[in-house]
Parts: structure tokens; sequence; C-alpha cells
């Protein structure tokens, strides 16, 4: 592939300097990190670094890119930019664990207490991280996207069409971190642990079942495509179908992923705790 056509779908095709500067600013600030863990001798992981990159990259690809472009002229690639905005790019930034990365880079700022509405977005945050309400919104924002009549209107409207991306990859951000951090406070470990893992088999079956409708309907559920004008000379069923099935299988299968992954990180720290040695406390010696 020559450097021009790769400058050229590397261009944005409708900037955002929201999506840059978030962008700009996380990248910045994880290598800031990066590079003070290691002057004080610790040397984070390879794989959960790489997975943090890769995750940030794909989300910015997706909005940044021609791939955008894409997505908006063919109904199975705006599914596979979905699939990347709301589970794989998220769920490798959650794998990756880069509170400590952050932390390092925000020194003592990671640990403000007295910031405005802090509270509030605390109270926020806390109650779309508890794993029911997690799962209903990131399932919910599936199929509010996917209605047939609300779908066209996010694609002929900047503004609601950002919302509709900026919303799939913060409630992703949201949704995978919940599941993959090991810190809930509050509850027990394993109490917590069953609860995702019930919440990550019960996502799948709604994603199965709009997945299954769309594949399967024999009605142009999305003719917006046809009107925008598609980039291949692809049928309007065939795109549709393809769309469905990416909504059906890689994305229901995000769940297995994320299961063996809580599952693995369960084990090894329930490994970590039962190593760890017990101190006794021992009481008054006699004559003391």
């Amino acid at each position: 592939m020559h450097l021009s056509a790769v400058a050229a779908f590397l261009t944005p095709y409708e900037p955002s300097p929201t999506v840059w500067l978030l962008c700009a600013v996380a990248l910045g600030l994880f290598m800031l990190g990066l590079w003070r863990l290691r002057r004080r001798g610790q040397r984070p992981s390879l794989p959960a670094t790489t997975a943090f990159l890769a995750g940030l990259a794909l989300i910015y690809v997706s909005l940044q890119t021609r791939a955008d472009y894409y997505a908006q002229h063919l109904f199975f690639l705006h599914r596979l930019q979905h699939l990347v905005l709301h589970h794989l790019g998220p769920f490798l930034i959650a794998w990756s664990a880069p509170q400590v990365v952050f932390a390092a880079a925000l020194g003592r700022w990671a640990w403000a207490r007295r910031m405005p509405g802090q509270a509030l977005v605390g109270r926020a945050y806390r109650a779309v991280q508890q794993p029911a309400v997690a799962g209903a919104l990131f399932v919910g924002l599936i199929w509010l996207w996917l209605i047939p009549e609300l779908h066209p209107a996010a694609m002929l409207s900047l503004p609601l069409y950002n919302l509709m991306n900026w919303g799939m990859a913060l409630d992703g951000l949201l949704f995978w971190w919940m599941v993959l951090n090991m810190t809930a406070a509050g509850e027990s470990r394993a109490r917590h642990v069953g609860a995702r893992l019930l919440v990550l088999a019960l996502i799948m079956l709604p994603q199965i079942l709009i997945g299954s409708l769309i594949a399967m309907s024999r009605q142009d559920l999305y003719p917006i495509y046809a009107l925008c004008g598609r980039l291949l000379p692809i049928d309007p069923m065939t795109d549709q179908q393809l769309g469905g099935l990416i909504t059906w299988i890689p994305a229901a299968m995000m769940s297995v992923a994320g299961a063996l992954v809580l599952v693995w990180r369960w084990l090894s720290a329930s490994e970590r705790a039962s190593a760890e040695p017990v101190l006794i406390p021992t009481g008054p010696r006699s004559g003391s």
C-alpha cells in the first residue's frame, strides 16, 4: 500500500477536536505514567501496555479516519465500527488496568477530593457501575441505535451521530471496567465476580436476538444506506445480513472473552491472597 493511500485513510473525514483532544490527553498521561514508573524502577506489564495502546488506537481509528466515512456508507461496516467502539477497544483498555499508570502520571492530583461536582459525579459513577445497571445500559444502547425509525436520524444528523458514537465508546469503557476491575469496594470479591459473570451471560441473549432478527429479516430495515450510496456494489440484504451477523456472533462472543479474563484474574488474586503470610498476634509475655 502506498504511503499516500495510508495518509488519505488516516485523514479525518469529519475532524472532531473533542475526540482528538481526549485521545491525545489519554495517550500523553499514559506515556507520562509509564516514564515515571520506570524512573521508580517499576516495569509495567508489556501485554497490558500494548492492550491499552491498541484499545486507544482502535477507538481513534474508528472515529477519526476514513473508517468513519466507510461506516456511514455500509451497514456492516457501521456494525463493525460499533463492535470496536463498544466492545473491543474498551475491553482492551479495561483489561490493561491502567489505573496505576494514570495514578503515577497524575501524582497527588490522582487523589484530589475537593473538585467541583465530584460528589455528584461519584454517585453517578457508582450507580452505573452496579452490574445490573451497567448490563442494562450496555444492551439498551445497542437496541436503541438500531431502531429502524431512529437509525436514519442518527446517520443524517451530525450532532446525533456524534452522540451515538461517543455514547457507545463511553458506555463500553464503563461496562468493561465494571466487568474486569478487581477492586469492587463494599462487596466481597467472590460475590461481585459472580454477579459480573451473570451479567456477561445475560447480555449475550439480547445481542444474539437482535443480531439474528436483522440477519434473517427479509425486509431492508435500513434503506438509509441505499439513499446515501453504498461504497461497494453489494446487495442491500447481503449488507444487512453481514451487519446482523457481526451483532450476533462476535459481539456476543465478547462475553466469553470477558468471562475468561475475569475468572483468570479472580483465581490469580485468590492465589496471591492465599500465598500471603498470616501474622498471628501474640499475647503479652509472662512477667511483663
